[in-house]
């Protein structure tokens, strides 16, 4: 049952994650064209909108909550090794493969980052 918990609360952070990254937000009841509509209404609708944290913040987060999962993961093996009681060894199993997964998927990203930058600089100018 402790995985279900654990499910959820990753998504949880993963639709936090999306919120945050979403730059361009429309402020609450207002279309589309009453965004246009003069120079006042549109300076209003922008003075609504939050501050959304910029890519490098959301790649340092990200990087940080990598390292977090992979911090408690060795902390939870050691604990297991030193014989802790309450350290299950399906539990530090769970945490081993969430810190092995979320490395791989940053491995990912990184890669994904490096790729789109070499297509940037092979750019004809």
């Amino acid at each position: 049952m402790t995985d279900r918990v654990d499910i959820n609360r990753l998504l949880v952070e993963m639709r936090n994650l999306k919120a945050q990254t979403q730059a361009f937000q429309r402020p609450q009841g207002l279309r589309p064209t009453e965004l246009n509509a003069g120079p006042g209404l549109a300076t209003q609708a922008t003075e609504g909108v939050k501050k959304v944290p910029g890519f490098g913040e959301v790649m340092a987060q990200a990087i940080n909550k990598v390292n977090d999962v992979q911090k408690t993961s060795s902390a939870m093996a050691t604990a297991y090794e030193q014989g802790v009681p309450g350290v299950d060894i399906t539990d530090v199993m769970i945490a081993s493969q969430k810190a092995s997964v979320s490395f791989q998927a940053m491995v990912q990203v990184r890669n994904k980052l490096v790729d789109a930058y070499r297509d940037v600089m092979n750019m004809p100018i």
